[in-house]
C-alpha cells in the first residue's frame, strides 16, 4: 500500500496587496502597520497620512456652504444692542411664533414617525399589485414644489375644498388653522421616515421573529420586544429629519396656515415680514435665534440616538 507524503520542501507564497502568506504565515510587507498582538495590516489608501485631499475638500465644502453665510449672519445679528434683541425675543408674537412653529412641526414629526413605519412595513414584509407604484408616491413630496403642494391642500381642504365641505357642516376647519401647518408638515416630511427605515427593515434577518413566535409570543409581543429596539435608531433618525424639514418649511405652509398673528403664523413668515420691512438686522436676529433654538433641540434628540445605540446590547 503506498502512501503519498505532502512536499513539506513546497513554499507556498500567495501576495495579498503589499503583504504575502508564506507557508501559511502572514509576512510583512512594506505598506503594513502594525496592530495588537502583533497582528499586520495593509494600510488603505490615503488612511494615516497627515491631510488627506478628501478632508481637506469636505473642510473646504463644509466652510464655504455652511460655516461661512452662519458666521456672516451671526456677526449680522451682533449689530443689535442687547436691550433690542431682548426686545424681538420676548416679543409676544415672536414667542407666539416660536411655539407655532415647533408644536406643529413635533406634531407633523410624530404622525410621520408612526404612519411612516407602518409605510415602510408595507413596503418590505408585504407584495400587493401597485407595491411599486406605492414605493415611487413615497418620493413625491421631494419633487413636488412646496408651493405647489399648499396650494393644493389649501384648495382641498378649504370650505368650498372637497375634503372641506365635508368637514365644515361638523364645525371642523383644517384650511388656515395649525392643523392645516401640521397637514403641510406631514406631507413634506414623510419620505424622511419612510426612506430612513425601510432599508433598515430590508436588512433585517427574519430568523429572530421567527424564533420569537416559536416561543409563544404573538405579533405584537413579537414586534414590540424582537423588531422596534432594532428600527428605534433608523425611526429617531427619520423624525429628526422631518422634524428639521419641518422646522424651516415656508413654501408649504403660508398657503394653508392663514398667517393669522398669535394663532398661525410660523417664525419664517416673521423673517420674510421683516425684510419686506426693510429691517435686515431684525430678520438675522430672528433667524439666528431660530437657528440656536433648532440646533439645541436636535442636538438633544441626536444625543438620546446616541444614548440608545451604546445601550442597546451587541449582536
Amino acid at each position: 500500500m503506498t502512501s503519498i507524503e505532502p512536499n513539506r520542501q513546497t513554499a507556498t507564497v500567495v501576495k495579498t496587496n503589499s503583504s504575502r502568506v508564506q507557508d501559511g504565515r502572514l509576512q510583512k510587507g512594506p505598506n503594513d502597520v502594525p496592530q495588537a498582538h502583533g497582528r499586520w495590516c495593509v494600510r488603505r489608501p490615503g488612511h494615516g497620512s497627515p491631510v488627506p485631499l478628501t478632508l481637506g475638500i469636505s473642510l473646504f465644502y463644509m466652510g464655504l456652504i455652511v460655516l461661512l453665510p452662519l458666521t456672516l449672519a451671526f456677526a449680522w445679528s451682533l449689530r443689535l444692542e442687547s436691550d433690542s434683541l431682548w426686545e424681538i425675543v420676548i416679543s409676544p408674537r415672536v414667542l407666539a411664533a416660536f411655539k407655532v412653529s415647533f408644536g406643529t412641526a413635533c406634531v407633523a414629526a410624530a404622525i410621520n414617525a408612526v404612519c411612516g413605519l407602518m409605510t415602510a412595513w408595507v413596503l418590505v414584509r408585504y407584495d400587493f399589485p401597485g407595491r411599486k407604484l406605492l414605493d415611487a408616491l413615497v418620493d413625491l413630496p421631494f419633487a413636488l414644489p412646496t408651493a405647489v403642494a399648499g396650494i393644493t391642500l389649501a384648495a382641498l381642504h378649504a370650505k368650498n375644498g372637497w375634503i372641506g365641505a365635508l368637514l365644515d357642516p361638523f364645525g371642523l376647519a383644517v384650511a388656515y388653522t395649525p392643523a392645516g401647518i401640521v397637514l403641510a408638515l406631514t406631507f413634506i416630511g414623510l419620505p424622511f421616515v419612510v426612506r430612513t427605515v425601510q432599508p433598515v427593515l430590508q436588512a433585517m434577518d427574519g430568523e429572530m421573529e421567527e424564533a420569537s413566535a416559536s416561543l409563544g409570543a404573538d405579533r405584537w409581543q413579537t414586534f414590540r420586544l424582537v423588531t422596534l429596539p432594532g428600527l428605534t435608531p433608523a425611526l429617531l433618525t427619520g423624525f429628526t429629519m422631518a422634524l428639521a424639514r419641518g422646522l424651516g418649511e415656508y413654501g408649504s405652509v403660508i398657503f394653508i396656515a392663514g398667517n393669522r398673528p398669535f394663532v398661525s403664523e410660523i417664525v419664517p413668515l416673521l423673517i420674510v415680514t421683516r425684510l419686506e420691512q426693510y429691517d435686515v438686522v431684525g430678520a438675522t436676529a430672528l433667524a439666528m435665534l431660530m437657528l440656536t433654538v433648532s440646533f439645541i433641540f436636535l442636538l438633544l434628540i441626536n444625543l438620546l440616538q446616541s444614548w440608545m445605540r451604546r445601550r442597546r446590547p451587541i449582536g
